[in-house]
């Protein structure tokens, strides 16, 4: 036993849940990007900014069907697992588990706030401390109770979502799903603009994401995804323990999510992207991502089983060791580009390029961590973050 806290050495981890935590953390850009490059509604409604035909409209399709809420969903899931597997490991060290915990998750806050306030309102960072303070009685639960209380959580939304389109209708979202043209420009203006500027815009906003936002929203479902990636875990299902069948079942299932999602998406475009079938629109990408996410862990989970050591595993693995670092990396690469401070190309960037934009950073993202790994223990944040969890330098 250790009579000190420290971290887990490379050799102890899990080599399915870092390659998934890789698959999540470059998966997210996707989505990301196009907040970091478009006024933040058009993640709500991508028809009011920006050119939405052709190649354009193919680039966001994809995106909508493969990537978006399904790479989160995943991450988030992955953070529930990662608390059980700290405090597990902890107590088998007869560490302080749970002073470490909250410790590690008020630093997680911590950098968090700095990365909404100072970068950029899209983090999820404190959220995931807040949820992994309110939701860590539960980590010692039996899975199976685990993942009712998150079934729970993820109804929220959803039912609240289609109680008011079917009660206020197009009403309920219309302010956000179609804003005036001034407004639009205003906060295209606002991040072409130098970063004192941009302040008018990211501090209300993130303000508003981490108090009614997340009260509201963000905590059910990030809440819901938090307790079911405790579940998995514990199950199993995480850490690559399940059968070969039971991974290819999950990618089946990940097929029907696809399919949920693209009828969601004829749904919408049936009703010509009206604010009324809004609403009900959601609920379709809502459902279709857990189980794309879903899909994603099979994948990934065979493909590691396959090749334990092949290249592309040792990627993935790589980049989700460093997961903290590249997360944030891709916030500071993204604002130097896109927002006045930098390149101030906000706004002026199409869809198409924009993914583009994130092909090419996902090469210098897992070259990057696997260069850096062969030479140092963990990334830069998350020695950071070991160091003040532990409250002593760690080594590198």
């Amino acid at each position: 036993m250790s009579d000190s806290p420290e971290p887990t050495p490379p050799s102890e981890r899990i080599v399915s849940l870092d390659a998934l935590r890789g698959v999540a953390v470059l998966g997210i850009l996707v989505i990301n990007v196009r907040v970091f490059s478009m006024p933040e509604t058009t993640l709500l409604n991508p028809t009011v900014f920006g050119d939405f035909t052709g190649a354009n409209y193919w680039a966001w399709l994809v995106g909508h069907v493969l990537a978006e809420q399904k790479f989160i969903t995943l991450f988030s899931a992955l953070f529930g697992a990662g608390i059980v597997l700290f405090i597990e490991s902890k107590e088998r060290k007869d560490q302080p588990a749970m002073p470490l915990h909250y410790r590690r998750t008020a630093w997680l806050i911590a950098i968090g706030l700095a990365h909404a306030y100072l970068l950029w309102y899209g983090d999820v960072l404190v959220a995931y401390g807040f949820c992994g303070l309110a939701l860590v009685f539960a980590y010692e639960w039996e899975p199976r109770a685990l993942a009712g209380l998150a079934t729970v959580f993820l109804l929220v939304t959803p039912l609240l979502e289609v109680f008011a389109g079917l009660t206020v209708g197009g009403e309920a979202i219309a302010g956000q799903w179609a804003p005036a043209e001034s407004v639009l420009r205003a906060e295209v203006e606002t991040y072409r603009s130098g970063w004192i500027e941009q302040l008018d815009h990211r501090v209300p906003t993130a303000f508003e994401r981490q108090t009614l936002g997340f009260l509201g929203g963000t905590f059910w479902r990030v809440g819901g995804t938090v307790l079911l990636g405790m579940a998995l875990y514990k199950w199993g299902v995480l850490t690559g323990e399940r059968s070969s069948a039971f991974y290819r079942r999950l990618v089946g299932l990940g097929l029907v999510g696809v399919a949920v999602v693209l009828a969601g998406v004829w749904y919408i475009e049936a009703n010509d992207w009206g604010a009324g079938a809004a609403l009900f629109w959601r609920q379709f990408n809502y459902v279709g991502s857990l189980l794309v996410a879903g899909g994603y862990v099979g994948a990934v989970t065979l493909y590691v089983r396959w090749r334990p050591n092949g290249p592309a595993t040792r990627a993935f693995a790589a980049v989700g060791r460093t997961a903290f670092t590249n997360y944030l990396l891709q916030t500071v690469v993204a604002t130097t580009v896109f927002y006045g401070h930098g390149l101030g190309l906000f706004g002026s960037v199409s869809r198409i390029e924009a993914l583009g934009m994130v092909v090419a950073f996902w090469a210098i993202q897992v070259v990057l961590s696997v260069l850096w790994l062969r030479r140092y223990r963990f990334g830069p944040v998350e020695w950071l973050w070991r160091t003040l969890t532990y409250g002593e330098r760690q080594p590198m």
